[in-house]
């Protein structure tokens, strides 16, 4: 029996670039909501010699993901899931979708595959470094476990918090920002869940990256590329070197934690360029 490999949001950006890693001896799925860019991912693979299938996936729909996760089962054994799929705050979408496929997707994801995986597998959760922006006393996070037992619950509470700016893209920036830091929350949560059943679960969150999606976001986000360590946006292929790794099931005592993967640009931000804050603010003036 093979070892699969499942990429959610695969079809494309740093989802893609993981898969092309994947080792020549295991099976990759790829998902997503759009069958036409699931279809042109898939020819890439196979033009790579893999062994690949697509699989349409509205992660926001737990029955949704618990067909993934049992077509995932059907080809062999599901060793790796990277968990990509997301929106962010310059898409067509509302708050509310932004938490139910960012924040309560991770929960169905982690929850479905994890019913049919076996020891030695990992989870990997994608977050954002938008997730360290929220002040601390903001972020309701005892009621985050609401997402397992009342979702309604949970995502009224976070709407409450959104629902404090008026700006719609102010609004979906901040619904973003609490639904990634929900993933890093989740994904520990879930290390701890499933760590003595020996799946491993750990998080990854991206900076701007030179996707569809940070391409998008680059005209509000843009400004964080002067406190990255380079001062560049992120590459989709570095993004996808780093899923694979933290996926690789011999990488198997990092877990419980986010890696933030950004180029610098959070702590550059908080701390090592701050001159550069007050430079931007003077030239606005």
């Amino acid at each position: 029996m093979k070892n699969v490999l499942v990429i959610t949001g695969g079809g494309s950006g740093m989802g893609l670039e993981a898969a092309k890693l994947t080792p020549k001896e295991k099976i990759v799925v790829i998902s997503g909501r759009t069958e036409a860019k699931l279809q042109n991912a898939l020819k890439e693979l196979k033009e790579l010699g893999l062994e690949a299938y697509a699989f349409a996936c509205d992660t926001s729909k737990r029955e949704s993901v618990k067909a993934l996760a049992e077509y995932a089962k059907s080809l062999g054994e599901i060793k790796n899931v990277i968990n990509a799929a997301g929106v962010s705050p310059a898409m067509h979408v509302t708050p509310e979708e932004i938490l139910r496929i960012n924040a309560l997707g991770t929960v169905y994801v982690n929850q479905e595959f994890s019913k049919l995986m076996n020891p030695g597998s990992v989870i990997v959760d994608v977050s954002s470094n938008s997730a360290y922006t929220l002040p601390s006393f903001f972020i309701p996070k005892k009621k985050y476990p609401l997402a397992e037992t009342d979702e309604n619950k949970f995502i009224a509470t976070i709407l409450k918090k959104t629902n404090l700016v008026k700006d719609p893209y102010m609004k979906n920036g901040m619904a973003y920002a609490f639904s990634k830091n929900f993933v890093c929350w989740y994904a520990q949560k879930s290390a701890f869940d499933l760590g003595l059943k020996g799946i491993r679960v750990v998080s990854l969150s991206p900076g701007l990256i030179g996707t569809s999606m940070g391409n998008l976001e680059k005209e509000s986000g843009g400004f964080l590329i002067a406190f990255s360590a380079e001062e560049r946006m992120g590459k989709p292929e570095e993004l996808g070197y780093a899923l694979a790794t933290l996926a690789d099931e011999r990488n198997g005592y990092l877990a419980g934690v986010d890696v933030l993967c950004d180029g610098g640009s959070t702590y550059g931000l908080k701390e090592f360029k701050k001159y550069k804050k007050k430079e931007m603010k003077k030239a606005k003036k």
